[in-house]
């Protein structure tokens, strides 16, 4: 299994191939990932086309134990989540995934 990709591996890839000076490629990769932040914040959902959507979803509250103490029941709150979904070109690169390196 391969390494994940990091802000800083992004950073640099972009740099190597516009030459941007990095302080520069820093600050624009990290403001859009407070853009994307701060609509997730909102409850907007953040749609990058091609590569997926993050969406707010609600989840609803439920009823948990406590692993340490089965007996016990635990009112888990509704609470808001970000899920993603994958754009079309996304889950194509992902189907030719060999699923053996995972």
């Amino acid at each position: 299994m391969t390494a994940n990709l990091t802000k800083r591996e992004i950073v640099l890839e972009i740099y190597e191939k516009t030459g941007f000076p990095q302080k520069e490629v820093v600050v624009t990769v990290q403001m859009a990932l407070d853009i994307i932040m701060r609509a997730l914040a909102e409850g907007r959902n953040a749609e990058l086309r091609n590569f997926g959507v993050l969406e707010v979803q609600k989840r609803k509250s439920r009823i948990g134990r406590n692993p340490n103490k089965p007996a016990e029941t635990v009112v888990i709150p509704e609470r808001a989540v970000v899920k993603f979904k994958s754009g079309k070109i996304l889950k194509q690169l992902i189907k030719k995934i060999d699923i053996a390196r995972l």
